[in-house]
């Protein structure tokens, strides 16, 4: 079966928040008309469905990387801060959205909290099992268009 490990990262969020829009599973909210998606940026975005292809990635992330938190994918998002004359600084995404994507996902059963064995402690966002076969299957539909664009793909 073929997993989110198999597919590139570039096709499989293209699928993945194709699949997250028609499914209704996200939905844009009002306020990100007028955001951007962190400090380091000087525009917001311009892509329409920007929300739907960040979605996608966070989903992603935590597939790959969970347990993770909020804190860690907004590093993950961000990026170098133009500080005039003085050299770049590291700068974190924004994470009013990303803590509003993993609710919307976790609301729809696609990721849950990891606890610590006392169940005192968070550990970060996993992916649930439902999220993990939803997941696996859009990697597989994508399957066919990643060896056309990567043939040395079908060895793996």
């Amino acid at each position: 079966m073929t997993t989110v490990h198999d597919i590139p990262a570039d096709l499989m969020i293209q699928s993945l928040s194709a699949k997250l829009e028609a499914d209704k599973i996200v939905q844009q909210p009002e306020w990100s008309a007028f955001v951007k998606t962190g400090v380091h940026r000087e525009r917001i975005p311009v892509q329409d469905n920007w929300w739907a292809i960040r979605s996608a990635a966070v989903l992603r992330k935590v597939t790959i990387k969970g347990p993770i938190g909020v804190n860690r994918l907004a590093q993950e998002f961000g990026g170098p801060k133009d500080r005039g004359v003085k050299p770049n600084a590291a700068a974190s995404g924004s994470r009013k959205i990303i803590r509003t994507i993993l609710q919307q996902l976790e609301s729809e059963g696609l990721l849950e909290t990891r606890k610590s064995p006392g169940g005192n402690v968070n550990l970060g966002k996993v992916v649930s099992s439902k999220g993990q076969s939803y997941v696996d299957a859009v990697a597989h539909e994508s399957r066919a268009e990643a060896e056309a664009r990567y043939p040395g793909l079908e060895n793996y």
